[in-house]
């Protein structure tokens, strides 16, 4: 089962962008590109997570397991949130151990949504 890692490319962090320069969004984005997004995760660029007030933010999902959304993060971050990610996808539930979270996931956790649960369809 896929990961979704969703990255907030329009956050400014607070900033006042100047016209063709890039967000401090896409540039975290850009970063984890570079950093190299692991096996098993697709990248998803948002337009918004509605964590503005929280800089740069994340979220991580997957079907039946718990989703995550991580804030005031920027490029610098990005190696972390890989690290993160792949530690996401390797637990089933999506619980990663907390002394095996990158710190940024102990410290910087906006949301901890619990997984969705199928009901079986009504009989007719």
């Amino acid at each position: 089962m896929a990961v979704t890692l969703h990255v907030c490319i329009t956050c400014r962090a607070g900033q006042t962008i100047p016209e063709g320069e890039s967000t401090p969004g896409a540039r975290l984005r850009d970063a984890i590109i570079e950093a190299g997004v692991p096996d098993g995760v697709n990248l998803v660029p948002v337009e918004c997570l509605s964590a503005c007030s929280q800089g740069c933010s994340v979220a991580l999902s997957a079907p039946g397991r718990w989703s995550y959304v991580y804030g005031r993060l920027s490029q610098a971050n990005a190696r972390d949130v890989v690290a993160g990610a792949a530690a996401y996808a390797a637990a089933s539930d999506g619980i990663v151990p907390w002394r095996s979270r990158p710190e940024i996931f102990r410290k910087q956790s906006l949301a901890r949504i619990p997984p969705i649960m199928t009901l079986p369809e009504a009989a007719e």
